[in-house]
Formats: structure tokens, sequence, C-alpha cells
């Protein structure tokens, strides 16, 4: 790490010695809350490196502060700060990621989403892995959870966008487990068999194709229908893929779960289902899901038939 990563890492264990906590809501519920009388500056930490209002001098402690300005964490407006990271709870764990609004092209999403996600992952009947990745890791809450898990285990982190990746070295170190963060396009940069496969893609239509949020084709659902095509390539003997997306439900009918079936081979023990049933519907009414019932976010998984183990 370098001298910023060091200053970030530092300000994270500040935070946890001081109890910090805060639960990530949508950005619609973000908006709301923070556009609430005596929302519009910060009071609290948590109202600093959570809801990510504009503070003025004294509301955080001067030394949390050096740490946020040496590590590039705050900005400067006139004679206020803004932070450009939030930091989230999780099961026990502390992760930064990107602030409020996640309007750049390179932000590091971390939401509801990633707590379902999450739910998911501990849910799963996986008693012992060797290999294990997170494909699209983001702020690295999957390929965390893994590592925490699976303490034997080797663990990777993969995602093309490196501030990701800086933000997931971090929040391992934060956390106090050991996972390889590497930037690849899938499975493209990441060489061998895996026994646990987990992703957590985007999987909305964005006209801008942030690549946090852009799931790509029609609906969104080109990346999940890639990320299950290039895991199953690589799941070793008895290895599982957990992937959890969000899928349009358009008269009634679930097209990923047909095409996401249809590229794993006869043999494979596949599950599928619903977390939730409606998820985003304010995209409802922009033009790619105007024909749409809803969005529900699915979690799917998928066995190798096989004995042995990665």
């Amino acid at each position: 790490m370098d001298d910023m990563d060091q200053a970030l890492l530092a300000l994270g264990r500040a935070l946890q010695d001081g109890f910090y906590h805060f639960t990530t809501p949508t950005p619609a519920t973000h908006a709301v809350v923070n556009a609430r009388p005596g929302n519009a500056w910060a009071k609290t930490v948590a109202d600093v490196f959570g809801w990510s209002r504009p503070f003025r001098p004294g509301v955080l402690p001067d030394a949390m502060l050096a740490l946020a300005q040496a590590a590039g964490a705050v900005v400067r407006a006139g004679d206020s700060w803004r932070a450009t990271v939030r930091f989230s709870s999780l099961d026990g764990l502390l992760l930064a990621h990107s602030a409020y609004p996640t309007t750049e092209a390179n932000a590091v999403f971390f939401g509801p989403d990633t707590y379902r996600f999450a739910g998911a992952i501990q849910a799963l009947p996986v008693s012992t892995v060797r290999r294990a990745i997170d494909i699209g890791a983001g702020a690295g809450p999957g390929a965390l959870l893994l590592a925490r898990a699976y303490p034997d285990a080797e663990v990777f982190a993969a995602d093309i966008n490196p501030a990701a990746l800086r933000l997931t070295r971090i929040n391992a170190a934060l956390a106090g487990v050991t996972v390889h963060a590497v930037q690849s396009d899938l499975l493209s940069n990441v060489p061998g068999q895996f026994g646990l496969i987990v992703s957590n893609p985007p999987y909305l239509v964005d006209p801008d194709e942030r690549a946090y949020r852009h799931g790509g084709g029609p609906l969104g659902a080109e990346l999940s229908l890639a990320i299950v095509r290039a895991a199953w390539e690589r799941l070793a003997p008895s290895g599982t893929l957990l992937l959890y997306t969000g899928v349009a439900i358009v008269g009634g009918h679930d097209a990923f779960q047909h095409a996401a079936r249809a590229i794993v081979p006869p043999g494979a023990v596949v599950t599928y289902r619903e977390l939730d049933p409606d998820v985003f519907g304010e995209e409802l009414t922009l033009g790619a899901y105007v024909t749409a019932d809803r969005i529900a976010a699915v979690a799917m998984t998928v066995r190798k038939a096989e004995s042995s183990h990665a």
C-alpha cells in the first residue's frame, strides 16, 4: 500500500475504534433522508462517512480529519468539506466504498443488493473450499465473507475497475483477512479452477454504461449470462457457483432464468429463487423497462455433480 492507502486504512481503524456503524440504503432513500429539514449539513461522523453530507470544521476530530486528508478521502469547497468515500457496516465488517451520489464512471458500489448478496453467501451449504473467487468484487464484500468463512482457502477478488481493487485491498486489511485482488475481465486474468465462485454483477440498463451499474443487453442480463458461462468452464469437480443478480420480469416471464439454465449442461444441480420480487421500481418508467412488470433480485446456484473438491 502507498501512503494514501495506509491513511485510508488508518481512518477505517479509527472509525472501528469509535464504534462507527452505518447501513447503506438505496440511492432513492438516501436522497429522501438527506433532503429532510436539518440534514443539509453533517453533525456526526456517520453523517460525514455514511450519509455523505458536507461538513464544517469541528464535526470530525482533528486527528480523523487529518487522516481523511492524507487518504484523499475528503475534498474542500470553500469553508466546508465533503467525504469522497463512505464506510458501511456488514456483519461485523467495515468497508470503504464510493460516496453518495455514485455518478462517476469508476464508482464502487455498495447498497441493499450487497446485504442480500451477503446473506446468500452465508446460506451456502458449502463446507470446504480450497480456491474461491468473487467476480466483479467491487469493494470486496463477497471476497471478504469468503475469506472469513473459509480461512484455509485461497480467495481472489476480480474486477475490471482499479478503484474497486484498491478499496478491496484496504477493506481486506481492515478486516484482517487475506484476499488476492486481481484486475480481470471475468476470469480472463485468473488461472485455474475454483471450488466456489460468487458474483453480484451489475444488472441494470444504464444509459451512461457505468461499469458498476450497467449489465448490458436489452434488459441488463448480458453480463450475468456471461458470468454463468465463464464460471461453468472454471468450476472444479463438485464446485459451486452462486450468482446474485436482478432480472426483468416481462409479461410474467423470467427470460433470464430460461437462458441461464440453458447454459448449464445436464447433470448439474441448479437452484433458483427470488430473494426480493421488486427492486429498483423507479427504473420501470425508463425506456428499457417500459414493458417490464418488475425487476426481481434472484439467487442462482449451480453445482457440478462430480465428487472431488477444489
